[in-house]
């Protein structure tokens, strides 16, 4: 910092800066800061022969730490001094303007920038020195390192009295209130937060639990702020479910730095429940890293299991430039096979395609879907909708996005385990009934899940595994593919009779994109054997008009590579 001569200035503008840095006692008539300020205005009568005047603006930052730039007061003095209205900044000791060397240089550049220093008034050193500036560095590396010692004696409390299981502040999270430092379960609240879980365990997604809490008015908790300021009760976010839904303190626990200890605060979900709710949150976790989003996102992860009862896991292989996916027991990823005991891989796209064939057969016949309703006591009128809105679902069912179908096998889909001859969907009467428009009963929950079972067997292809189904359900015709493909033949034949000379011609008569245009064409060079199988229902059960004209901007010209492309059986 170099030497200011304040002797130029006939009168030399000083501003007294205080700080406190935490609120305590600020409340009092004569506070901390004020005692800072009465200093200093001494000081500064003191220097009245020299010209020095304290300005009347007040720069006072109470609660607020010196350890950041971030400061109201502070701000509006290095505007001022910008400015040219204060020549002298006059603080009580060093630590009062910055404990931060860094925040300190930038402080010292702006004091010289505009002719400008600063006054400690209970400490003497002479900035224009080599000395005096190694005296100043060392007051404030002093005053950091008490900052940071205090820091971590802060953290140190803090982990000690979350390991005894204390409650240490913060947000008071719902179902709970506060009484003398502990939590105390406010049983209206964690009702509130048993029907979060359980509801979850039975939805398996943060998505339709949303919908659902929102369409039923539940919100998040309402809190009162110390300046009497209201907060909350507010529809919850997906980010605040899943931070509500992995809360530790529900169990009766505290959680910090990735450690849980036993909490001095009652638990409002029960054991069982919460492992539900962890397992579902784990496996979405999973698929969300194995597919979500994908182009072919793993639909039956979490859901399916093999022969032996052991969970299959999504997984792929990429040859020559293709991914290939699968579901594989884990059991063979871990070791764990006992004497006898084989392992199995599935193809995933066609034991997903075969699974959804199956869910739409199903739920086509009226006397499949009143068997699986009876059980549940539906009321006739309420059959009758059921009946109804399963019909919609089905005719709709190859038009549907992807998300929507997805959703649908989460929330309804219990289980789907691959034997050695056989696949057995189990799918659970509660949900479906509640997807299908009923109103949820209690007594559902006891009742047994529906099970379609359908003959298929795993067999060796080559080097690869097939899926062979015996008795499959009736081909379905997709009009959205058999419009596509009517469309693409058309174009090509346009261009070979000289109806249009060229693409672009194409583009220019029809109003599409050239990428467009140029796709469908692509498309007309399909192989027969696929043309037929579209024509005639037999299509992966994946394949919309979207996803077969995506697909096709990077068509393979080997018929067989194009079967293997689009997701059909080779």
């Amino acid at each position: 910092m170099r030497k200011v001569d304040h002797r130029s200035f006939s009168t030399v503008h000083c501003a007294i800066y205080t700080r406190k840095s935490s609120d305590e006692g600020l409340e009092q008539e004569f506070n901390s800061l004020d005692a800072q300020r009465e200093a200093c205005e001494a000081y500064i009568v003191s220097q009245r022969h020299a010209g020095w005047v304290a300005v009347p603006d007040m720069y006072d930052d109470g609660g607020l730490s010196g350890g950041t730039m971030e400061r109201p007061a502070l701000r509006r003095l290095l505007n001022d001094i910008k400015a040219g209205k204060v020549q002298i900044v006059v603080v009580y000791k060093v630590d009062r303007l910055t404990r931060s060397l860094a925040d300190f240089a930038k402080i010292v550049d702006v004091l010289d920038e505009h002719d400008a220093s600063f006054v400690s008034v209970t400490q003497q050193f002479n900035t224009t020195t080599s000395m005096g500036r190694l005296t100043l560095n060392m007051l404030l590396s002093f005053a950091q390192f008490e900052r940071e010692i205090a820091g971590e004696r802060i953290r140190d409390k803090i982990a000690a009295s979350k390991a005894k299981g204390m409650w240490m502040g913060g947000n008071v999270p719902l179902g709970y209130d506060v009484k003398d430092r502990k939590l105390i379960v406010n049983e209206t609240e964690a009702d509130t937060v048993r029907l979060i879980f359980r509801r979850y365990a039975e939805l398996g997604s943060v998505a339709l639990l949303r919908a659902e809490l929102d369409s039923n008015g539940i919100v998040s908790k309402r809190r009162e702020g110390a300046a009497g300021r209201l907060s909350g009760g507010k529809a919850f976010s997906r980010g605040a479910l899943y931070t509500l839904l992995q809360n530790h303190i529900y169990r009766g626990e505290i959680a910090h730095q990735g450690n849980v200890y036993a909490g001095q605060h009652e638990a409002i979900v029960d054991l069982d429940l919460w492992q539900v709710v962890q397992g579902k949150l784990a496996d979405n976790r999973q698929e969300r890293l194995l597919g979500v989003g994908a182009e072919a996102p793993s639909l039956l992860a979490g859901l399916i299991v093999d022969a032996h009862g052991f969970r299959m896991t999504p997984t792929h292989a990429n040859k020559r430039g293709k991914r290939y996916r699968y579901y594989i027991s884990t059991s063979l990823l871990e070791g764990s096979r006992s004497a006898g005991q084989s392992s199995m891989r599935v193809p995933a796209g066609e034991i997903e395609g075969l699974v959804m064939d199956q869910l739409r057969a199903f739920l086509s016949s009226r006397s499949e879907v009143s068997d699986a309703m009876a059980l549940l006591g539906i009321g006739a009128r309420s059959l009758n909708a059921i009946l109804a809105r399963a019909s919609e679902l089905t005719q709709s069912w190859l038009t549907l996005p992807p998300v929507e179908l997805r959703e649908f096998v989460k929330v309804v889909v219990q289980q789907v385990a691959v034997a050695e001859d056989r696949i057995v969907v189990r799918i659970d009467r509660g949900m479906l009934a509640e997807r299908l428009g009923a109103n949820r009963s209690s007594g559902w929950a006891d009742v047994d899940s529906v099970v379609v079972s359908f003959a298929a067997s795993l067999r060796r292809a080559g080097k690869g595994i097939r899926l062979v189904v015996e008795g499959s359900v009736r081909p379905e015709v997709h009009a959205g593919l058999v419009s596509l493909l009517r469309e693409a033949f058309s174009m090509r034949t346009a261009l070979l009779t000289g109806s249009d000379d060229s693409i672009e011609a194409m583009t220019q008569r029809l109003g599409m994109g050239k990428g467009h245009v140029t796709a469908l064409v692509r498309l007309s060079y399909l192989a027969p054997d696929i043309v037929r199988d579209c024509l005639e229902g037999r299509q992966p059960v994946d394949l919309s008009p979207t996803r077969l004209l995506k697909l096709g901007k990077d068509l393979p010209l080997d018929w067989t590579e194009q079967r293997t492309h689009l997701g059909f059986v080779v």
